[in-house]
């Protein structure tokens, strides 16, 4: 079971990335843009940017961890149920998520070039 505490652990682990707010809720930010959000709305979760691609194979999985809401049809972005989602996949989504709003230069650096 995942926490927002073990979110900011793995994510403090990518280059540039803020702690700040969203819809006055938690959020990490990479080159002033936001890549994710802990919600507080009914269905809670923790908002992660990602492909449409990507977020269809997650809720084609029929994996519980991954769900969405008709406000984020048709948008990049997965809710994933931190009671649920498995630490190293949530890992991965969190740095997927980070590549998608990172700058070159700091996409760059965390794969050592």
């Amino acid at each position: 079971m995942a926490n927002w505490d073990e979110v900011l652990t793995i994510a403090s682990a990518l280059p540039g990335v803020e702690e700040s707010t969203s819809y006055r809720t938690p959020s990490l930010k990479v080159s002033g843009r936001s890549f994710a959000r802990l919600r507080t709305e009914a269905e809670g979760g923790l908002v992660l940017m990602c492909g449409l691609d990507e977020k269809a194979a997650l809720l084609a999985s029929g994996d519980q961890a991954y769900y969405t809401t008709p406000h984020y049809d048709g948008y990049g972005a997965i809710l994933v149920d931190l009671d649920r989602v498995d630490p190293a996949q949530l890992a991965e989504l969190i740095e997927d998520a980070w590549r998608l709003k990172a700058a070159v230069k700091l996409r760059k650096a965390r794969d050592g070039g």
